[in-house]
């Protein structure tokens, strides 16, 4: 039972170690980063209900999820993108 379980657990952590890290796509492009008047880009950051999706999600660095973040905030007060899901 116990060597089962030793194996079971050696699969496990195999399967954890073989997940690709994200990567930011503003570091990965050197582009200054997101503009609040690109809403085709801001989309793929808001989920289906019109929310800022985390980082653990999007795989955007800390300095980038903060300016997604503002974009699209500033992007919903001039009507580009919705506050909530239609």
């Amino acid at each position: 039972m116990k060597v089962a379980d030793r194996e079971r657990r050696e699969e496990l952590k195999e399967v954890r170690k073989k997940k690709k890290r994200k990567v930011c796509a503003f570091c990965v492009e050197h582009s200054p980063g997101p503009d609040w008047k690109d809403v085709a880009r801001l989309r793929k950051f808001i989920s289906d209900r019109a929310k800022i999706l985390p980082r653990r999600v999007t795989g955007n660095c800390a300095l980038h999820q903060r300016r997604v973040a503002r974009a699209i905030k500033r992007a919903r007060i001039m009507a580009l993108l919705p506050f909530v899901s239609e």
